[in-house]
């Protein structure tokens, strides 16, 4: 997916990228509440912001990475007066930020990454890292139905012998990740993707909405710590 494109277009004013939902993710909110977020925080993959805005309007010292310049332009503006780093980087290398966080936040990177990526994603991250950092994972799941559009779905087993191969995995749960468009333009996306009414009905059927009028999908909720 070519990021920068997407953000340079009208898909955000439109609703249509999924990942903005215009406020952090309940899941990052649940584990802020809970203390598990601490010190320099990455947001990496952060996108158009939201969760680096709301962690450091929380007090949190935060960098945010993302590869596409349109979408960091774009949370700029939304922090406003805030003070976050955010910077154009690639999230397999993360070059000059050796040794910086505390906590590490991937809100729907790993699941957009190939296998091969993966590996060098978590090497970076762990680069990244100071000792007894933790890492918290939001991915895409096996239960998010094949009929659903989206990027790779994410097993158990991958998540503990990829993230498992560096890093100690403390918490591995299921959890939901909010997404943005409106019923009408997911059924949009749908429309587009698969061939026939019934097929289209039975998707939609399967993933429930959020409360917010956006949709919400099966992930992945992992924290593991840095040794």
């Amino acid at each position: 997916m070519n990021f920068e494109e997407l953000y340079q277009n009208d898909s955000a004013a439109n609703g249509d990228i999924p990942w903005d939902i215009g406020r952090p993710q309940p899941v990052l909110v649940d584990i802020v509440e809970a203390g598990e977020v601490r010190g320099d925080v990455l947001d990496i993959g952060c996108g158009l912001g939201d969760n680096s805005i709301f962690l450091a309007a929380r007090g949190y010292r935060v960098t945010g990475v993302d590869v596409a310049p349109s979408a960091l332009a774009k949370a700029r503006e939304r922090a406003g007066e805030l003070d976050i780093d955010f910077r154009v980087g690639d999230a397999t290398e993360l070059a000059g930020l050796e040794n910086r966080f505390d906590t590490v936040i991937d809100s729907a990177l790993y699941h957009c990454l190939t296998e091969e990526d993966r590996h060098r994603y978590l090497d970076a991250l762990y680069r990244a890292a100071r000792p007894g950092a933790v890492l918290h994972v939001f991915c895409f799941s096996e239960a998010l139905p094949a009929s659903i559009p989206g990027p790779f779905r994410i097993s158990e087993r991958n998540l503990r012998e990829t993230v498992g191969r560096r890093w100690t995995i403390t918490r591995l749960r299921p959890a939901f990740y909010d997404t943005s468009p409106p019923q009408e333009a997911f059924a949009r996306v749908v429309d587009a993707a698969l061939p026939d009414a019934r097929s289209r009905a039975d998707a939609l059927a399967k993933v429930p909405t959020d409360g917010h009028g956006g949709t919400r999908k099966p992930i992945w909720q992992l924290a593991a710590t840095r040794g």
